[in-house]
């Protein structure tokens, strides 16, 4: 075994992932529906990424929400680290501070390897009204973050990087290809960053959202008119029709524990 700055590595043989994914049966009529598909994740060909998980956002509702999802990360963060996961931080617009970081530096030492050219991918627009910034706390945009939250840990073994081309690098070197993500925001960054599910998928990475682990930029006040809530779920259920299927953080872990 390999040895962790934590403790041991282990790389277990590939456990099976219950993930969900979204099927329209009869083509035009609008009637999806969820499908659940075993899926064997090989822990040395799958790397964790954290999407823009910043210390402060420019909306208080965000930050509070963004706090929990903080503290929820580090179970499934530690458990991936003890099977060898490669665990990626994504802050972006946040890299000065990381610039003496050992995990910054170790991406930036990696030998580029270009992507190739990306699918033909589309999909409909999200089915919720963020035109406005989606913020539910009435607040003005301003740029309020600095670093990745700090209850979120960064391991010895880590890297830190907000460019797709550095993430591609790092994962074609280690013989990655699939990719779960986690982070905020469901509408915004972890569909449109350049290291995010769209790119990703583009460049046929198998990405798969970690459900439960993300949240959304909207407010109740715009359309459709439901809830913060429910909200997220409309656009995870978007990804999950046109992107990528997603899991459950508990059943990851269940997976990982084996």
């Amino acid at each position: 075994a390999q040895q962790h700055g934590v403790g041991e590595v282990r790389h277990a043989q590939p456990a099976a992932v219950p993930l969900r994914s979204r099927v329209e049966m009869f083509r035009g009529t609008g009637d999806w529906q969820p499908v659940n598909v075993n899926y064997p994740l090989d822990s040395k060909k799958t790397a964790i990424i954290i999407c823009d998980m910043w210390d402060k956002h420019w909306c208080r509702g965000a930050t509070t929400r963004v706090s929990v999802l903080a503290g929820k990360m580090g179970p499934v963060l530690e458990c991936a680290r003890s099977r060898g996961i490669l665990i990626i931080h994504a802050p972006s617009e946040t890299m000065p501070f990381y610039q003496a970081a050992p995990q910054r530096l170790a991406a930036l030492k990696l030998s580029r390897v270009d992507p190739p050219p990306p699918l033909d991918l589309t999909a409909p627009p999200i089915p919720i009204d963020d035109s406005k910034g989606g913020c539910d706390t009435a607040d003005s945009f301003y740029k309020a973050w600095t670093r990745e939250h700090p209850a979120i840990s960064i391991g010895p073994q880590d890297l830190i990087s907000d460019n797709g081309q550095e993430i591609y690098t790092a994962l074609k070197l280690r013989g990655i290809d699939t990719l779960l993500v986690m982070g905020v925001h469901t509408n915004m960054c972890i569909l449109n960053r350049s290291f995010a599910i769209k790119q990703m998928t583009k460049w046929g990475i198998r990405c798969v959202l970690i459900r439960d682990l993300t949240d959304a930029m909207y407010n109740p006040d715009d359309a459709p008119h439901v809830t913060h809530d429910r909200g997220t779920e409309l656009v995870i259920e978007h990804i999950e029709k046109y992107w990528c299927p997603t899991v459950l953080s508990k059943d990851l872990l269940t997976a990982l524990s084996r």
